[in-house]
């Protein structure tokens, strides 16, 4: 069923000849193996005597964060202050590819504006699992959308001489363990889920760089993975840009290279450049493989050379059209869940209590790496001041911090008693959304649960307003009146829900992924987290909608759900079909817009396989959309483009994408689940196709085709993969190297015993006082591997201190 990765490669040969050919036979091994690591935190190294310069690399999916002085990668140090837009998971509710290449773009001039070169963004990994403490950071579980949104994204950025660097290149599914972690996962799913979106990215938005990933896929450092960055990204994609590590995830400098990797982020302060040295003395590196990478650097740093840019690209930066911007893109991305009986807009003759921390200190963003230093924050509350509601009051209602507080909610049910409407802010807080930390459950917190709870049961009007970058459980969502969720809308975000809530905004957000009901419902509940060494897929295909619509199971709002102040119709579809071509190229459709307000539908293209509920495929997936904005009663005809793999698998044995025949249902509507036109085609079926196609109907796996993955037994999986499953938790009999992490450290000595305990021991304090965002800090060390002590510390610890102290370590 399955196909091993590769461990060499065997179709990446090294070119005639270099684009930098006469410039790479002037360097010296040493000044090339220089330029394989970076010359500081941020800044790539420079060759003076030969004009090669060094550029400056800064954070940026979601704004600018560039940091001036002290250094690191968790967003701890001050940056420049920059405008903070909407976050991916905000942003991908929009479905707006527009608007994604604005953004890029109005980034990318305050990254120019700054002397940046390239931005590290946009993320686009799959979100495999609700709790993935940086889902935030990403678009979707869909694979199309995320490709199609990243790639707008990087065309904009791009188009202000700025470089984007689409991330973490793959499989980055959780933040536990993420510097060592093994994500297992079958072929198939990793070409048709986790890569997917990236070879779009790729091909669409042509980014000068991608950034691997921390973790290991299928046994090997996704930054030395030969499969991963040399036959797949560039080999079969055709990628000549510059592979860029995670901050401190190169393990092996000369094996990144023969993978196909270039740069190693932050400096290592010579310690990868001397081994790259080595590797070319003893014979163990290629030197014309280092040429190669050399070369592509090269064209990374013409790119993004002064002399490039052109006297009208102006790099100033006017502030309050940015926030503008941002304001826009979170109206344009917020979304209505729920509206009973009208309840929004609001009435501005009833009286309203505003209820929750949340409307006063927004939650805008996430933590970690992306964390904006903002121009300004608007409030809900002060924007909602500024309108003409009658509002009779604000109450906290709960800390922040999920502790009991009745006082505080009982000034909250007092005010709600003597207003008509209450609109309730809830959300997560600071701290259970961080890179470098998932989250432990779905739920919110139980003091703002609790609260809920009794403003239901007394009798008041309740409107809610949720924050957010992941799904939680709504155990309430039957019964309150509305529910509008604003994710994390960035620095704009108060002004957008003021908007929204009073109806001069109507929204048009369509979630971009699957809220359950709860979270033991998920696909990978019960293997996400499970194991401290590897991270099984054994759900394979059936992400987020994939799962739940192959086994029709009920869900709180399906993926594309998204209400209006309007409805709309959407009709007379018809496909569209190139001359020659075996399958239809887009679906043309009429949409009308059939209430009284001006308002945007996403229209949302599905293709469904006759066949596909008794093979291992889904039974449906998104395979094109559109956004189109509609004055009240106006009718357009809008032509959807279809996805190049829309009736397409990939064969694992002959690695490349297979058209598939048979009978095909395409369908047009507003979410997955609801379908407004259906259109029935045939494709052809190969008459050489017959072996791989046989994979799907694969009897030997039948909880794979029957979609009922929660529970796959071990060997039913490593039939789909092809060999063995690896080691699922560590050795604690093994001794720690410098791959091991500190949260191996527990048993190993008496040193070892205490570095573990300090470094848990504070995070707890941490949470007791109050900061949450740096106890995750805490935690999030206890991924780190020990070769980090010597690479990560710009130079403080040698390698030979570094040896010292695991000795110590291990009790020697």
């Amino acid at each position: 069923m399955a196909k091993a990765s590769s461990s060499t490669r065997s179709t990446n040969q090294t070119p005639p000849t270099l684009t930098h050919q006469d410039v790479i036979d002037r360097m010296t091994l040493a000044e090339k193996a220089a330029l394989t690591s970076g010359a500081s935190f941020w800044q790539t190294q420079a060759v003076e005597r030969l004009d090669i310069p060094s550029i400056f690399v800064s954070d940026g999916p979601h704004g600018l964060r560039k940091q001036s002085s002290s250094a690191d990668h968790l967003g701890l140090n001050a940056s420049v202050a920059a405008t903070c837009f909407p976050t991916a998971a905000t942003l991908a509710n929009s479905w707006d590819q527009q608007l994604l290449y604005d953004v890029g773009r109005a980034v990318a001039k305050e990254a120019r504006a700054e002397d940046v070169a390239v931005i590290l963004g946009p993320g686009l990994n799959i979100k495999r699992n609700p709790l993935g403490g940086r889902n935030f950071e990403y678009f979707s579980e869909d694979p199309y959308l995320a490709g199609m949104l990243a790639a707008a994204f990087i065309r904009g950025a791009q188009s202000a001489k700025v470089g984007a660097c689409p991330k973490h290149f793959a499989v980055n599914s959780q933040e536990t363990y993420r510097m060592s972690i093994d994500e297992v996962v079958d072929e198939r799913a990793l070409n048709e889920i986790y890569l997917e979106g990236f070879r779009i990215a790729v091909q669409e938005g042509k980014p000068w760089m991608v950034m691997t990933s921390y973790n290991k896929v299928n046994g090997t450092y996704a930054h030395e993975n030969p499969h991963l960055v040399g036959d797949i990204l560039r080999d079969r994609w055709g990628y000549q840009g510059t592979v860029v590590s995670d901050w401190g995830g190169n393990n092996d400098a000369a094996a990144a290279l023969k993978a196909g990797s270039n740069l190693e982020m932050p400096s290592s302060n010579g310690i990868s450049p001397s081994r790259v040295v080595e590797a070319i003395e003893n014979g163990e590196l290629d030197p014309k493989i280092l040429d190669r990478r050399i070369d592509e650097i090269l064209t990374l740093l013409d790119a993004a050379r002064p002399e490039a840019f052109h006297p009208e690209d102006d790099p100033k930066v006017d502030f309050a059209s940015q926030h503008h911007l941002a304001q826009r893109a979170a109206e344009e991305s917020l979304v209505l869940l729920k509206n009973d009986r009208g309840s929004l807009p609001l009435d501005s003759s009833q009286s309203v209590a505003i209820i929750g921390t949340f409307a006063k200190t927004p939650r805008y963003q996430g933590a970690g790496s992306s964390l904006v230093n903002p121009t300004q924050i608007d409030s809900a509350l002060d924007a909602l001041h500024q309108s003409d509601l009658n509002i009779i009051g604000y109450k906290p209602g709960f800390k922040r911090s999920d502790s009991p507080s009745p006082h505080l909610a009982q000034r909250a049910l007092d005010l709600a008693a003597k207003a008509d409407t209450v609109v309730l802010f809830l959300g997560l807080d600071e701290g259970a959304e961080s890179e470098g930390v998932d989250r432990p459950h779905m739920r919110l917190a139980r003091n703002q649960l609790s609260l809920t709870r009794k403003l239901i049961d007394s009798g008041a009007r309740v409107i809610v307003v949720l924050a957010g970058g992941a799904p939680v459980e709504l155990p309430f969502a039957d019964h309150v009146e509305a529910i509008l969720h604003s994710y994390l809308p960035g620095q704009a975000g108060g002004t957008a829900i003021a908007r929204t809530l009073t109806g001069e905004v109507n929204p048009s957000g369509k979630l971009a992924e699957t809220y359950p009901l709860r979270y033991s419902d998920v696909a990978s509940a019960h293997t996400f987290n499970a194991h401290e060494a590897s991270a099984e897929h054994r759900e394979s295909l059936y992400v987020g909608y994939r799962y739940f619509d192959k086994i029709g199971k009920p869900v709180r709002f399906p993926f594309g759900f998204g209400l209006s102040y309007t409805d709309f119709s959407i009709d007379q579809a018809a496909l569209v079909w190139a001359e020659g071509k075996a399958t239809p190229d887009a679906v043309r459709v009429r949409v009308t817009n059939c209430g009284d307000r001006a308002g945007s539908e996403t229209v949302q293209v599905y293709v469904e396989a006759a066949d596909s509920p008794a093979q291992v495929r889904a039974v449906r997936e998104l395979r094109g959309f559109g956004k189109v904005h509609l004055e009240p009663g106006e009718s357009v005809e809008t032509v959807i483009a279809l996805h190049d793999h829309a009736f397409s698998i990939f064969d694992v044995e002959g690695e490349k994408w297979q058209l598939v025949g048979g009978d095909y249902r395409i369908l047009v509507g507003s979410s997955s689940r609801n379908i407004s036109q259906t259109l029935t085609m045939t494709v052809e079926q190969s008459p050489t196709s017959a072996p791989w196609q046989q994979s799907l109907q694969a009897e030997e796996l039948p909880d794979y085709r029957a979609g009922t993955v929660q529970d796959v037994a071990q060997a039913q999986f490593e039939r789909l993969l092809g060999h063995p499953l690896p080691a699922q938790d560590w050795d604690r009999g093994a001794p720690l190297d410098e791959n091991s992490i500190l949260a191996q450290l527990p048993g190993h000595s008496l040193g070892a015993n205490l570095v573990y305990r300090t470094i848990t021991g504070t995070a707890g304090l941490l949470d007791q006082v109050g900061k949450p965002i740096l106890a995750n800090y805490c935690r999030f060390l206890l991924a780190l591997p020990l070769r980090s002590l010597s690479r990560m510390t710009g130079g403080s610890i040698s390698v030979a201190q570094q040896d010292k102290i695991i000795k110590w370590l291990n009790g020697k």
